[in-house]
């Protein structure tokens, strides 16, 4: 509270000898008693006017100092600052609000101060002190009534979730600005701390703040949250297996080999002869000596030669093929005399080994997988598990839940679009599940490598090797796992570390903006999958809940990428490129049910953020998260701005003392 010093009044004390005339004469009392009573009266009427002006003072002071810190307070969470110390932009912005509403001079004031201070809690406190001069007080050696205000403004949350969908692509390697020092990826990780450091250091006791994470890209991370009854025990996949109803191998096919290998996947090695080797001396220094067989493998078949150093791993490159024959390199340098000269081994010899394998047709279609069973793929061969093991298996990454392709996008049948019914628990009904992803047997019938072919949605018998996705980096791309809301420390702590889980995040893959919202509104509704774990702490205190959702980039979908709706030609779970409802493209869809996603997290009371950082924040993601909660941040410093009044507008913003 502001205070100032009120003088006493001094008691008008006559000369003894005054007052004994006066005791003695009564001739004049009345006029000698209002003059000894003149003395008392002006002063504690000078004394009353002066208070007066001191009470005016320290009203309007403590305005001022309310007025300097709390528009300080609302400018600091525009800058997210570390190391206690106030911006100047900051202590700019609160010294014009104090003068302002105090200017210099008021009501005849001198030496008008005001200081503010950065407190660990990142409240900011304010101290206020002026001088009024007096007037009929300075008779009595009163010249001044010193007037003093402290105040302080805190930023004060309740209990509060909040869920980040954070854009991991491979894009996110770049700068969003060439002034950056980092990039977007690393630039998004110092801001989330920045973000933070914000919350922790506002919120009261006895309030409750987490945070969750979903970094997504073609897909989201989510298999090690999931329950073992959640996940469907076998599924159909874009595969193959050998046909069964053919005539059986198609050809033997022999390889020749010059070293021993027996894996149980395999045939085993057969020698087939050994050759004498010729010692190849180098030409000079710079070369290396070599031995060679001269007698060339058969021609027919493929063959490998295995070359191997004595200071370096064996390694296994390409059979050049006829007439170069095989040649096997082994060389060395040694030390002799403090001399370096070439030395070489003689007498060595090579041996051939042969291995046949049975080339059969195969079938390209939908192959359900038990995940209870190993399996041998160049064989087509399984043995059962003890138990089912997809989560060692597996990225962690899934394919979604069953949908539909959506004709009408304002009247969505959400008994047939499970996927993006958030609240949705999963039943005994297989359709209610998920299903891990296994990209090494996914195929693109009848695509091949070189990109030639068309997709055959039909079943195709061929002896060919048709295209996997994941021959081409990102497009099958699983994400750092994601994170179940939890209280979370920044270094170290009980519950959860911050900095390491940041850490973790990599960038990798294409941008499905729809998968992310979808799994980030489930991880952070109060209903569904963690209905428990997402409750109200509190009736008194209930939880308030957000969702930042952050952007690099706008949709880009490929055709051929495997994500978490299989093979979108294939499997035609939410779009048929031969016939697309609406005349949709992929991008498109994945648009629409974002927006279907976004309108559902805000049904269930969940406030959602957008941040656009080096793009355009498209007119979809703007109707998602409303006016005044998008953001389109150009450089590191817009970002933490953004993320700043974000913060800012989550919290209370308050006056404390």
């Amino acid at each position: 509270m502001p205070t100032f010093k009120s003088p006493m009044l001094p008691a008008a004390a006559a000369p003894a000898r005054l007052l004994e005339r006066l005791a003695r004469d009564s001739s004049g009392n009345a006029m000698m008693i209002v003059a000894a009573a003149s003395i008392p009266l002006v002063a504690l009427i000078g004394g009353g006017v002066d208070m007066g002006r001191g009470y005016l003072t320290e009203t309007r002071l403590q305005q001022a100092c309310d007025a300097g810190v709390l528009a300080a307070r609302k400018k600091l969470a525009a800058s997210a600052p570390l190391g206690g110390v106030i911006p100047g932009a900051v202590a700019d912005t609160g010294n014009k609000f104090f003068n302002i509403n105090f200017r210099a001079g008021t009501y005849g004031t001198v030496n008008r101060n005001f200081t503010m201070t950065l407190e660990p809690d990142y409240a900011i406190s304010g101290a206020a002190v002026v001088d009024v001069p007096t007037t009929i007080m300075q008779i009595f050696g009163f010249d001044k009534l010193d007037v003093k205000a402290n105040c302080s403004a805190k930023l004060n949350f309740n209990n509060t979730d909040i869920m980040m969908v954070l854009d991991t692509t491979q894009s996110m390697e770049a700068k969003a600005d060439p002034g950056d020092a980092n990039s977007k990826l690393v630039t998004m990780k110092n801001v989330v701390k920045a973000f933070h450091a914000q919350m922790e250091g506002s919120k009261g006791p006895g309030i409750r703040v987490r945070y969750g994470f979903v970094p997504y890209s073609t897909n989201v991370n989510v298999g090690a949250l999931l329950q073992d009854s959640w996940v469907a025990t076998n599924w159909n996949y874009q595969s193959r297996e050998f046909d069964h109803t053919g005539p059986g191998p198609v050809t033997n096919q022999t390889t020749y080999e010059n070293w021993v290998t027996t894996n149980g996947s395999y045939p085993a090695t057969v020698l087939v002869n050994t050759y004498a080797a010729t010692w190849h001396p180098p030409a000079n220094e710079s070369e290396a000596g070599y031995y060679s067989c001269d007698a060339a493998l058969p021609t027919s078949t493929p063959a490998y030669s295995h070359v191997d150093t004595p200071d370096g791993p064996v390694v296994s490159t390409p059979w050049p093929g006829p007439p170069a024959g095989f040649r096997t390199v082994e060389h060395f340098k040694k030390r002799i005399d403090g001399q370096e000269s070439w030395v070489s081994r003689n007498g060595l010899s090579c041996e051939v080994y042969s291995r046949t394998f049975n080339d059969y047709r195969q079938e390209y279609d939908k192959v359900t997988i038990p995940f209870q069973y190993n399996y041998d793929w160049y064989n087509y061969a399984s043995l059962p598990k003890a138990v089912s093991t997809w989560r060692t298996d597996t990225a962690g990454c899934m394919e979604e839940r069953e949908t539909y392709e959506i004709n009408d996008y304002s009247a969505v049948d959400f008994s047939r679009a499970l996927d993006l019914d958030i609240r949705l628990t999963p039943t005994g009904d297989v359709k209610t599940k998920w299903r891990p992803m296994y990209p090494d047997i996914i195929y693109a019938r009848e695509l091949n490598s070189s990109g030639a072919g068309t997709f055959n949605f039909n079943p195709v018998v061929s002896s060919a090797t048709f295209f996997q996705p994941r021959q081409i980096s990102n497009m099958v791309s699983c994400p750092t796992v994601s994170r179940k809301l939890e209280e979370m420390q920044l270094v170290s702590g009980a519950n959860a570390d911050l900095d390491t889980y940041l850490t973790s995040i990599v960038a990798t893959g294409t941008t499905y903006h729809d998968i992310g919202m979808i799994w980030g509104g489930r991880l952070l509704t109060s209903f569904g999958l963690f209905a428990s774990e997402n409750a109200d702490v509190s009736v008194v205190k209930p939880t308030n809940r957000h969702l930042i959702f952050l952007t690099d980039g706008q949709t880009e979908a490929y055709d051929i990428a495997y994500g978490a709706y299989g093979v979108e030609p294939l499997d035609r779970r939410r779009w048929n490129k031969e016939a697309p409802a609406g005349g949709l493209s992929l991008t498109q869809v994945v648009d629409k049910r974002f927006a279907l996603a976004c309108s559902q997290v805000k049904a269930d009371n969940i406030t959602v953020w957008i941040v656009g950082l080096d793009t355009t924040v498209s007119q979809n993601m703007r109707d998602c998260a409303g006016p005044g909660r998008w953001f389109q941040a150009n450089n590191a410093a817009d970002l933490n701005n953004a993320f700043a009044r974000i913060a800012n507008s989550m919290g209370d913003l308050r006056i404390t003392k």
